[in-house]
Formats: C-alpha cells, structure tokens, sequence
C-alpha cells in the first residue's frame, strides 16, 4: 500500500512520546483486546471497520488502563445511535507497543477507526497519511468555543484539524504539609513567583533533616524548563519548524533558572535526579516541593507516605507572567477507515459536553472542555487541583515538530552537560543548537 510505504519510510515506531496522558474506559457489546492480530493484516482485524447487517462496527483504540471509562462513553453513544456497534482495542503504551501496533495495523489497512493521538505524534502522522482530515465537521461542532485555543491548534496541520480534544495536562506545585510544618515555614500559595520560591527553599533549607531537599530540578523539558523559556520570552521551534532557540539569551535565561537552585543546594544534583527520579523522592518524602504534571495525581493520592500530608498549588509565575506548558490527548480518525464519516462523527460526538462529563466524572484525566475541567478537582477534593486549571486557557502549548523525541534526547544529553556542570549553559545550547537545527533540516 502506498501508505504502508511512507509509514515505513518515515520510521515511525522511533517516534516514542516523551511524555504520556492517562487515558481511561467495560460492557457487553465491547470486546477489550491486548493481543497484536491488528498488527498483522488479519481478517478478523479487518472486519471490525466493517458494516455488519444494518449495524456500522467501528473500533476504539487507546492505551488505558480503565476501560470502564470508555465503555461508559459507548454505552452511551450506542444508546443514541442504535445503528453502531463499537468495540475497544486496548494496547499497551509502554515501550511504544501501542504506536508500533497502530503504525503496522495502518499500513496494513486495519488500524483501529478512532484512536487516541497525543501531539508529539500528529506530524508524522498528519505526513504519513493515517488521519482523516476532520477540518468541516469540526467546524460545524462547537469545538472551537469550548476549549483552550493553544490544544485546539495542537492537533492542526496546514490548517488541516487532525483530531478532537480529549484531555490534558498541565502543572502544579506540589508540597509535603508535613515537612513545612517540621520546619516551621508557610506552605506555598497560589501568587507565588519563581523568586518567592526561591526564597522558600532558601528558608526551608536549613530547617529540614539531613538527607531532605527543599526542592527538585531535574532535567525536565514540559514540567520545568520550557515554562519558564516561554514565560521568559525564548522559544524553542519558530513556526515552521525550521530552526531552534537554544541561542536566544532569553531561552538560557528560562533554563538557568533551574540550574541555579541546584547550585545553591536547593535541590539534589543532577546525577542523583537523574537515578532515582524526582517523583520518587517526593514520594519518599526526600524533598519538600516539586513540579508534577496533572498525569502523576492518581498515582500520589495512591502513595501510603504521602497521600495524606501534600498538597498542591499554581506553577509560580516567572517575569510576572503565567508559565504553564499544555500537553494533550485527542481521538484521531484513520484514513483508512471503512466506515470514515461514521468515525468522525463519533469522535466529534466524544469532544462533546456529554462526553467530555462522562470522562471527567472519572477522575482519570482532566477533560478539555471547558465546562467539564473542574470535574478533575472533585473528584480528588483533598487536594487543591484547580491549580492546574485555573489558567488552562493560556498555558503554553509543548512545542513538537517531525522529529519530537530526537529533539528532546538531544535537548537532555546536552543540557545534562550544563545541569552537572560539566559545561556552560551557552556552550551547551551552542551544542545543542547545531545538531538540533541540522536534525531539522533532514
């Protein structure tokens, strides 16, 4: 297939996400599946796109790990369109199965009808031909008004819409209560400033046990450093994709940031980062504020150490400005599909207020839609997570092009480099800007 061939070409199944979205979905008419027949051209894969009787059989895919979510998503959309039948495809997101599945089942014209896309994706996609062209039903929906601009636009290409919203996330400061209160120190707030925080650490700093850091610095492109790069006024990628900021003085400025809280022994160096993880020493209680993105909630709400004593506010501003960067989930629609214009309009029907209710009432994800984001902070209302909606609106989206995650490697590798001390930040940007700009240019 000529599709099969560009896919091939492109190399896709390389394009691993740097980061992910939690995603969630159960009943009688879905069939949950984890095997890899769609993968190999089979019938049986083939004939789920197909018309069945006087019912249209679509299929799902997605990654999630609560399919009772999705299932009540189709029990309703089945229950208002009698004429379809749609079943659930569930892979694996780790390691890239789930896009090395969906790569080879849409060269072999079987991929899932509707399947969950996060942005890092939709380049190589858009280029390799697998998703349908939603521009028309898109704009006859009323997508455009009732959700964030910036994730909207993620999933245009050539002024081409590619997929609708399904969720997102941002970030929030998260503290352990426990640990202030150890030392004496106020807990954070939602006004702070990137200097406030500074003056936090610095305060909590001779306070707290040996062993325990005030703060975290990782090498973190989404969660630290491209906030503070674009709050700052850097960038990262120009519009068409061509070169990168590296240079720039004011994207130094929005990563050294960072690097100077390490140098002040506000936060555990690099190396030991690097090793064990940020998330993991918040949920050991070795540090005492970090940045996590709305993705890593269920997974601290769960944390014996730590459930019970943390909570979370706004990402301080830097320069006075809102520094949020916005990453998101939509359901795209195969090309291939036998079944396309009934597709697309399950997938608009999913960006719908019905819907986006139904997912949020989860707890799962945060839903795009405006009217439905707040359903993520009831669901846990220990915890103040209108923090990471409150400013969705204008959050910064995650800049991606062709070539995302060789992009972000090299982004680590180099900046590591200056994280450690081994180099200068504007010798590695240098560095990073050379091989990164030739990596565009391929």
């Amino acid at each position: 297939m000529k599709n099969m061939k560009r896919i091939a070409a492109l190399g896709l199944s390389a394009v691993l996400a740097a980061t992910a979205l939690a995603g969630c979905g159960s009943s009688s008419s879905t069939s949950t599946s984890t095997d890899s027949s769609a993968s190999t051209g089979d019938t049986a894969a083939a004939d789920t796109s197909a018309s069945t009787g006087d019912k249209v059989k679509l299929t799902l895919g997605s990654w999630t790990s609560q399919p009772e979510v999705l299932q009540d998503l189709i029990d309703a959309y089945e229950a208002e369109n009698p004429n379809v039948e749609i079943d659930i495809q569930i892979t694996p997101y780790k390691g890239g199965e789930y896009w090395t599945k969906l790569e080879a089942s849409a060269g072999g014209g079987t991929a899932p009808d509707v399947f969950w896309l996060n942005v890092l994706h939709i380049d190589s996609y858009a280029d390799g031909g697998i998703l349908a062209d939603m521009t028309d039903a898109v704009a006859a929906s009323d997508i455009k008004y009732n959700f964030p601009e910036s994730l909207v636009n993620s999933f245009v290409r050539d002024g081409k819409n590619y997929a609708t919203p399904k969720d997102f996330d941002t970030n929030a400061l998260w503290y352990n209560k426990d640990l202030f209160d150890q030392a004496g120190v106020a807990y954070p707030t939602d006004d702070m400033s990137y200097e406030d925080l500074v003056a936090l650490a610095t305060e909590l700093k001779d306070k707290l046990p040996d062993g325990i850091y005030p703060f975290a610095c990782p090498v973190d492109f989404q969660t630290w450093y491209y906030q503070t790069v674009y709050a700052n006024g850097g960038w990262i990628l120009n519009d068409d994709k061509t070169e990168t900021g590296y240079a720039d003085p004011k994207t130094q400025e929005g990563i050294q940031c960072w690097i100077d809280m390490i140098d002040a022994g506000l936060s555990p160096n690099a190396s030991t980062l690097a090793e064990t993880g940020s998330d993991a020493m918040f949920e050991a209680g070795q540090i005492a504020m970090t940045l996590a993105g709305s993705y890593m909630v269920e997974e601290y709400s769960e944390n014996e150490i730590i459930k019970d004593v943390i909570d979370c506010v706004e990402m301080p501003t830097f320069n006075g400005i809102e520094d949020n960067c916005i990453n998101g989930l939509g359901y795209a629609v195969y090309e291939g599909s036998k079944n396309k214009d009934e597709a697309i309009k399950f997938a608009i029907w999913l960006a719908s207020a019905e819907a986006q209710k139904l997912q949020g009432e989860s707890g799962s994800v945060i839903s795009a839609r405006f009217d439905a984001q707040d359903l993520f902070a009831k669901a846990y209302p220990q915890y103040h997570l209108e923090a990471y909606t409150n400013h969705s609106d204008i959050a910064y989206p995650l800049p991606v092009c062709m070539n995302a995650a060789e992009l972000y490697d090299m982004e680590a590798t180099w900046l590591t480099k200056a994280y450690t001390g081994e180099m200068s930040l504007a010798d590695a940007c240098a560095q990073l800007k050379t091989e990164a700009d030739a990596l565009l240019a391929k």
